[in-house]
């Protein structure tokens, strides 16, 4: 499988360090960085040589994302998209890939355990939707770096909240203490992948759901495994169909 890295910075070069890994373990070149395009690159860097992969990873930022997915869609390779802070325009990307049979894979988080957490978070609001008495609230903490808050994590995590949970219908990134909105309270510290918690307390118990990732590597590990599953595939995918839960 030849993948192009898009965008070179702390999860792309993640992204390969956990390919050479596998390569190493496996014995053979199965997941061959072809090619990598960042800042320096990305205005010389053509079509062709972006048909020369079988799939792409793309890791930049929300003023970026857009442009190189629209790329790929021209190259006629599958995108599988990590940037955050761009699913306003989703709608817009969706009909794109429709009207030229494309392929793109997004997800706020391609860590596998994250996912799971996602799944969990929505069978747990639906349980909790019918017990009035407890009310939830969320925090999310990253590091300093973070540009974005919430985090795309955050948000994706606090919108299955309001989808299942009625007395809550909106959320604000604050505390609030209302009935019908959901806080999401987001702190930045030093060198903190990322961790994620739901709590629905009651003024008898507290009911906690929480994600702490210890590094990069499920990122980078997840986006991989996402990339292979894409391969060969046409349409709007997201870590739900890779992981079955939409099935």
């Amino acid at each position: 499988m030849n993948i192009a890295l898009i965008g070179y910075g702390k999860m792309g070069k993640a992204i390969h360090e956990i390919a050479n890994q596998k390569n190493e373990q496996l014995g053979e070149n199965k997941y061959n960085i072809q090619l990598i395009v960042d800042i320096e690159n990305r205005a010389t860097t053509t079509l062709e040589d972006l048909r020369k992969c079988d799939v792409a990873i793309e890791f930049t930022s929300p003023h970026t994302a857009i442009e190189n997915i629209k790329w790929c869609f021209d190259a006629g390779i599958p995108v599988v998209v990590g940037s955050t802070g761009w699913l306003d325009k989703l709608d817009e990307i969706k009909a794109l890939a429709s009207s030229k049979n494309q392929t793109i894979l997004y997800s706020p988080n391609f860590s596998i355990g994250v996912n799971i957490f996602f799944e969990m978070n929505r069978q747990l609001a639906k349980i909790m939707n019918k017990y009035d008495a407890y009310d939830v609230e969320m925090e999310e903490i990253h590091h300093t770096e973070k540009k974005d808050a919430p985090s795309g994590t955050a948000l994706y995590t606090a919108l299955d909240v309001l989808k299942f949970v009625d007395r809550k219908v909106d959320w604000k990134n604050e505390p609030t203490n209302s009935e019908n909105t959901l806080d999401i309270i987001s702190l930045r510290e030093p060198n903190v992948p990322g961790t994620h918690t739901v709590t629905y307390k009651s003024d008898i118990d507290s009911i906690e759901l929480k994600h702490t990732a210890h590094n990069r590597k499920g990122f980078a590990g997840g986006a991989i495994v996402a990339a292979e599953w894409l391969v060969s595939k046409k349409g709007v995918y997201t870590m739900d169909d890779v992981l079955g839960f939409n099935q």
